[in-house]
């Protein structure tokens, strides 16, 4: 099973073109895909609804998207009818294999007052993959506020852990008629974390070093793909800056629960794709 995660930036690439075919051809051969910044309506991407086009372009897979952001981007009165055009900032997954259930997971946030702040959020999916069901997280996170960044970090990590005591989406789905989904103990956290290795936040996620024992296996953490299999190093990034493409940054991860670690056989960073100002990471299980 091969994993990829990507923040497609609007579709917009490094040389300022709008091209989502570009960016398919990147995650081709992905059996599940983590997207950020998929957005419908957006002056960036000539109001493409990027929701619609990337279900065509990868036809073969299954979708669910959840924007966490929704804004009105110029509604009116046309011919008699309302017509609603919405600006939507959000996070998608597409599975080879079918999603049986996905919620939005809203994300803590506090207003600013002269930087962006977005509402972020995090979309759950449970897929019915062949080794068994398994929880796929697509998340992007505040890109301003360290302090942000952590309180959301601790929120997802509480939902990730109590999903089985929560129940996902829903429960009791014998009174709809419905079958009752299953609540896999595993899970995969992937997407734009915005926050450096071994920053406090990467700490958050994954724990501390102990000076004696190093950075343990521990149940309530969440296990980075690449540092976990020795795959990144120093010169390792997955962003480049528009605006001056020698400053680059490793900001974009995926994470695995202690139960499948010992399905993870790779995982890399595709430093050749340019569809956006970030890389796609790639792992796979097996």
């Amino acid at each position: 099973m091969k994993f990829v995660s990507y923040n497609v930036q609007y579709g917009v690439g490094l040389d300022g073109r709008f091209d989502l075919p570009r960016i398919v051809s990147s995650i081709h051969g992905a059996d599940v895909i983590a997207l950020q910044e998929v957005t419908r309506n957006f002056h960036r991407n000539g109001h493409v609804d990027m929701v619609a086009e990337l279900q065509t372009l990868l036809a073969s897979h299954y979708s669910v998207y959840w924007p966490a952001g929704d804004v009105d981007a110029g509604s009116a009165v046309e011919n008699g009818r309302a017509v609603n055009r919405r600006f939507q900032f959000g996070n998608m997954i597409l599975s080879r294999w079918p999603i049986l259930l996905s919620r939005l997971i809203t994300l803590p946030r506090t207003r600013t007052i002269d930087k962006l702040n977005l509402q972020r959020g995090a979309t759950e999916a449970v897929i019915a993959a062949p080794g068994g069901p398994v929880r796929v997280y697509s998340l992007h996170l505040d890109h301003v506020y360290r302090g942000e960044r952590i309180a959301q970090i601790r929120y997802l990590k509480d939902r990730a852990q109590a999903y089985g005591l929560e129940g996902g989406a829903i429960s009791g789905a014998e009174e709809f008629g419905l079958s009752e989904p299953p609540c896999p103990e595993d899970y995969v956290l992937m997407g734009d974390f915005n926050m450096l290795p071994e920053s406090p936040e990467y700490c958050e996620v994954a724990g501390e070093v102990d000076g004696f024992y190093g950075r343990q296996i521990r149940a309530g953490n969440p296990v980075d793909v690449l540092a976990g299999l020795g795959k990144r190093h120093p010169g390792s990034y997955t962003w480049i800056d528009p605006k001056d493409h020698g400053h680059r940054m490793f900001l974009d991860y995926c994470f695995v629960s202690h139960g499948l670690l010992e399905r993870l056989k790779d995982a890399w960073v595709d430093e050749t794709a340019f569809g956006s100002d970030h890389l796609p990471v790639w792992f796979e299980l097996a």
